[in-house]
């Protein structure tokens, strides 16, 4: 936390970064493509690869930073095979100038991240929170990305929000007196690092804060189970809302039009069959499979976190990169999601 301190001091910024805007200071950079916001990413582990990966095939980013602590992890040989900018320096790395960037992803721990959204806020940055933190705001892309260009700090919540929040929106909008929603993703052993086993708690309070601002529920279970028996399992998550009354033809065509709106960037993502009528409610049964891009294809937890925060960024993207063109406000630039992969 010291070193955090230093970095944000007075002296050191006045050495280290103008006054003038950030966005107007990155897009006076050298070394990024014409047209794109630059990028980077912190946290060199699978999930900062595979963003890597997604970050370069955007049209609308360039990825000019990929730091980390060692230079000889298998992630930083690959970005660097890639001929991606790396550094050892980790945090540090985003006050050098040829390293300024616009938006920022954050795949390090909910305990680094505290700390480090300190310097994002500071240099402006847009950080994009891949972990359990509890400090951004919350946003689904499927459900509207208003936040993204209101705040600074964007939270993607838990790959457990992120499958099941847009679903529980539904049943809390169509069932009416909804009294719990239910919320358990079984996982892969392989697709779940040190890092998620670590932050279980900020797993579920994250999860649970993401459901309540989007349905208006205020009670909640939710499970993490990793399927040991099958360690290429897919994601599976299944969404129970208890109720009285549970109208199944009245819920079809908003869920399928949900659907469409989540695989507009999460292709693989499904409902494994038609809702299904339990004791005192109903239950949504879902699945996820990745894109197969750095990770394994069942690897979908953390594929659905991954391409919801490349949503996230290509709409600050799209929206920064219009109003620098056109002069007028950020904020005006809010659009319905027309993503493809």
């Amino acid at each position: 936390m010291q070193f955090i301190k230093a970095l944000l001091s007075g002296d050191f910024l006045q050495r280290n970064f103008s006054h003038k805007n950030a966005l107007e200071v990155n897009k006076e950079q050298v070394g990024s493509l014409p047209g794109r916001l630059r990028v980077g990413i912190i946290g060199t582990g699978k999930i900062g690869v595979d963003l890597l990966v997604k970050v370069r095939r955007s049209p609308w980013m360039d990825c000019v930073i990929f730091s980390g602590r060692n230079l000889q992890s298998v992630g930083m040989c690959y970005a660097a095979e890639l001929g991606v900018p790396v550094s050892d320096q980790g945090i540090n790395a985003f006050f050098e100038p040829r390293y300024r960037c616009d938006i920022v992803f954050d795949a390090t721990s909910a305990a680094n991240h505290i700390e480090h959204a300190q310097v994002f806020d500071k240099l402006g940055i847009l950080a994009i929170d891949m972990t359990p933190s509890q400090i951004g705001e919350c946003c689904v892309p499927a459900l509207g990305m208003k936040e993204v260009l209101e705040n600074k700090n964007i939270s993607m919540i838990s790959c457990g929000g992120q499958s099941s929040i847009p679903v529980a929106q539904v049943l809390a909008k169509v069932i009416p007196n909804v009294q719990k929603i239910a919320v358990k993703s079984i996982v892969s052993p392989n697709s779940i690092g040190p890092g998620t086993l670590a932050n279980l708690d900020e797993y579920y309070h994250n999860t649970k804060a993401g459901l309540k601002k989007y349905t208006g529920i205020n009670a909640f279970d939710v499970e993490l189970l990793v399927d040991e028996v099958n360690p290429e399992t897919r994601m599976l998550t299944s969404v129970t809302a208890y109720s009285d009354a549970v109208d199944l033809d009245a819920l079809w065509q908003p869920l399928m039009a949900m659907l469409q709106q989540i695989q507009a960037y999460v292709p693989g993502y499904k409902m494994e069959s038609a809702p299904v009528l339990i004791d005192g409610g109903v239950r949504i049964d879902l699945s996820v499979e990745g894109l197969g891009d750095y990770l394994p294809k069942y690897a979908g937890n953390l594929d659905i976190i991954n391409c919801a925060a490349i949503a996230v960024a290509e709409h600050y993207a799209q929206a920064v990169l219009a109003s620098r063109q056109t002069k007028r406000p950020l904020v005006q630039y809010h659009r319905n999601l027309q993503l493809e992969y």
